[in-house]
């Protein structure tokens, strides 16, 4: 009899977690251990994505299903839940959320469907918690841009937000004159980190005001910095140099050179 690949996989998750004869490794592993993984395979996923590799990607959204498949197989070990019960949970969150495609009510167009996805949402976590406020359940795992722009949107829904981006981009200036404030006041390293902190806050709800997401304005940041400062080491290279042996003006002229050669 043909097993499938989920099948295949799930046979192969059981014999490394088996008590006798299994990998010594996969059967230490608890969730908490395991968690970490779990995010670093989703991180690959994307950076596959962001890399146009379909061959990459394939690879790691195979380890990001063996991550799934692991924490299942420990649920199924403890009497809680299998894999099929995964599925089925997600297909009937699937179908309960769609109700224009499985059932009877009509959507107008994608913002009508958003909207309603985050009214079953709102509906289902109250539901699952006494603490039903519009705050409730964002993961504090999130990376903190990603947080800070989910806690302001879910605000948003009930009003609490800047009119508009050009409201938020004068609160990014506000904060901004906190920082220099606290900084020429020599306030406390903590005091300096809360407005830090403030700063981020605002930077990420600009972002969600011009529908963009931080963290991906953030990663997409960080590259440009990554591909303009190798240039700037390879023009120094290319002399027999390194930046520490460079002076901040040479530094910030190559760094303007890179910046018109890479954009």
């Amino acid at each position: 009899m043909t097993t499938t690949p989920i099948e295949r996989l799930l046979a192969i998750m059981a014999r490394l977690r088996d008590p006798e004869r299994g990998c010594p490794w996969d059967r230490e592993q608890s969730f908490a251990t395991i968690a970490p993984y779990t995010i670093e395979e989703a991180y690959e996923v994307a950076d596959a994505i962001a890399r146009g590799s379909m061959s990459e990607l394939k690879d790691e959204l195979g380890d990001l299903l063996f991550q799934v498949v692991f924490h299942a197989r420990m649920a199924e070990e403890a009497g809680q839940f299998d894999f099929g019960d995964v599925a089925n949970a997600i297909s009937d969150k699937m179908e309960r959320r769609h109700p224009h495609v499985f059932a009877d009510a009509e959507i107008r167009d994608a913002a009508h469907q958003t909207e309603a996805w985050e009214a079953h949402k709102a509906r289902e976590r109250g539901e699952k918690t006494e603490d039903g406020g519009a705050l409730a359940g964002v993961p504090l795992a999130l990376p903190a841009l990603l947080r800070a722009e989910k806690l302001g949107r879910r605000a948003a829904r009930v009003g609490f937000d800047w009119p508009d981006a050009a409201a938020v981009l004068d609160k990014v200036r506000e904060e901004t004159g906190e920082i220099a404030e606290a900084v020429a006041a020599n306030e406390a390293r903590e005091r300096i980190g809360q407005e830090i902190g403030d700063l981020l806050f605002a930077a990420a709800q600009l972002a969600r005001h011009h529908r963009l997401n931080p963290e991906t304005a953030l990663r997409e940041a960080s590259a440009r910095f990554e591909r303009r400062f190798g240039h700037v080491e390879r023009a120094l290279a290319a002399a027999g140099r390194t930046p520490g042996e460079a002076g901040l003006d040479e530094l910030e002229a190559l760094w303007g050179e890179a910046k018109k050669a890479l954009g």
